[in-house]
């Protein structure tokens, strides 16, 4: 594959996958105790070796790790998506899926040697006590957080701790020049599963949605309700790159555009019974028609509602085959902190499809990064180079075909966009720079609204240039479209630093084919009956 084309979109798809591994779609919240050793034969023979290992082999051994290594080769052997959590590793995707964590609410980066607030959260703990962004934390409770090496993690334990907590800050403010202490008392911090929601034009509003957490739903319809009031007639729903969540979340929000006892989807499990779900009582979009947007990085609980709405002749789903992951999980706590997630039941949509693609049962690295073979079948290029099993044709009420067998394929295709592209170097390189300039020019964009940074910002090209004389000369020279690109890229980033991620998908849009598409598709008078 040409370099070039590889720069975006292949990195973003190979994150959400590997999040859509972690976080799999979730059959229900509870969460079961399971007893690893038993009474059967088998289960004694493990425990007597790992009883051996610890007290009779030559060296020491963390029969911990060893165990978890034992875990980990069992669940390969049955399906890509039954996997192991380790108790570190739970607690922070179980924060994200809960869409809470308890800190003081801030988001921040290392500048130079200075822990800097980047953006301080709605209603947090920090905003409350005063923060701002900008601001220097130097110390949290008496420890250094300035002039040495510190990662992440570190940071994340210092601040974070259990409700009701405190902790106490000292704050250098470059505006004040001056030092300030705070003491902020710690409590729960919503973490958005909603990027963005704003009107594209005025019938058309645009949702994107990350994942599908616990707080998905109630993000959903304060924007839908916002949009509604704005005149929004259609809606474009956003989840490229959304790796999955909670079923009954996705359920919910399909349940918003289905007539009251509509098909949502169905589960079958190894026994075969089968749980099947209904719309419910009138939703609040059943009028409007809506726009899905998949990719190859859309999975789970994002092909349910793409499903659903595609078999239900509801939605018009644009873009490109997505994922094809088409297993439930349910988690399971294993007594130590830990967890598995163990594949429990396949679903399937409305119409009876399985939308599954095929698996090994040892050794999935193909089955996770078949980006490249999409690529070199042309499949990413042209609706035709999909490949379909005629034995796995499917008919909606509407008379419309679609197909089982490996991900759900868009009504309305779209190419990927090979023209957008600047080198990787750039895109941490333009955050890092964008959030520089407004730390050193604040003054800068006080004045500025939305509509007229939109417009002006940048008419000059002086940021731009600006920018470009701190990158080193082996990425500088930029085709004609690069360059465009990339200028295109650093407004978005400036955006999202002045206001918000709303702004930045308001900017990063303009040039983006599926929108262009969707917006096309209104204007002709979609949805078209078949």
């Amino acid at each position: 594959m040409n370099r070039k084309t590889r720069i975006f979109l292949p990195l973003i798809i190979a994150v959400s996958i590997a999040l859509g591994i972690f976080l799999g779609t979730s059959l229900n919240y509870q969460k079961k105790t399971i007893t690893f050793f038993g009474g059967t034969p088998q289960e004694r023979k493990i425990k007597r070796l790992i009883d051996y290992i610890q007290y009779e082999y030559v060296d020491e051994v963390d029969t911990d790790s060893l165990l978890d290594g034992t875990i980990k080769n069992m669940l390969d052997k049955l399906d890509p998506h039954s996997v192991y959590i380790s108790a570190s590793d739970l607690q922070r995707t179980s924060e994200t899926m809960n869409g809470k964590f308890v800190g003081i609410g801030i988001q921040f980066r290392m500048y130079k040697d200075s822990l800097t607030v980047v953006k301080v959260l709605d209603q947090g703990p920090s905003q409350k006590a005063g923060i701002k962004a900008g601001d220097r934390i130097l110390t949290a409770n008496n420890d250094t957080l300035f002039g040495r090496e510190i990662n992440n993690d570190y940071i994340f334990k210092t601040l974070k701790g259990k409700p009701n907590t405190s902790v106490d800050l000292v704050v250098f403010r470059k505006s004040e020049k001056k030092l300030i202490p705070f003491s902020i008392i710690r409590d729960e911090v919503p973490i958005k599963s909603m990027d963005a929601y704003f009107m594209l034009n005025e019938g058309l509003g645009y949702m994107k949605i990350n994942k599908f957490s616990a707080t998905t739903y109630e993000e959903f319809k304060v924007a839908l309700d916002d949009l509604k009031e704005q005149g929004m007639k259609k809606l474009v729903l956003d989840l490229r790159h959304n790796p999955g969540g909670y079923l009954q979340v996705a359920t919910q929000i399909i349940d918003e555009f289905l007539e009251d006892g509509k098909l949502i989807v169905f589960t079958k499990n190894k026994k075969d019974r089968i749980d099947k779900t209904f719309a419910t009582e009138k939703g609040d979009f059943e009028d409007g028609h809506v726009f899905v947007l998949i990719n190859g990085a859309s999975a789970s609980a994002s092909e349910i509602v793409a499903g659903a709405l595609q078999d239900n002749d509801k939605g018009t789903i644009v873009g490109r085959r997505s994922f094809g992951k088409g297993l439930v999980q349910q988690e399971m706590q294993l007594g130590d902190g830990s967890a598995v997630r163990l594949t429990v039941s396949r679903y399937y949509t409305p119409t009876g499809r399985s939308i599954q693609k095929p698996y090994e049962h040892q050794g999935n690295g193909q089955y996770f990064n078949d980006f490249e073979e999409r690529y070199h079948t042309g499949e990413l290029m042209n609706a035709d180079s999909i490949k379909v099993v005629d034995s796995l044709k499917y008919v909606t009420p509407k008379g419309k075909i679609v197909y089982g067998g490996g991900g759900i394929i868009p009504d309305v295709f779209v190419s990927i966009d090979t023209t957008y592209y600047f080198p990787d170097f750039h895109y941490q390189r333009a955050r890092q720079f964008a959030f520089r300039y407004f730390d050193e020019n604040v003054e800068e964009f006080k004045e500025w609204s939305l509509d007229r940074f939109l417009i002006d910002f940048d008419r000059d090209e002086h940021i731009f240039t600006e920018y470009m004389a701190t990158i080193p000369s082996e990425y500088s020279h930029l085709e004609v479209e690069e360059r465009n690109n990339l200028k295109l890229f650093l407004k978005a980033v400036f955006a999202q630093q002045v206001f918000d991620v709303n702004a930045y998908y308001k900017v990063i849009n303009e040039q983006d084919k599926m929108i262009e598409k969707v917006i096309e598709l209104d204007k002709e008078g979609y949805p078209i009956d078949p």
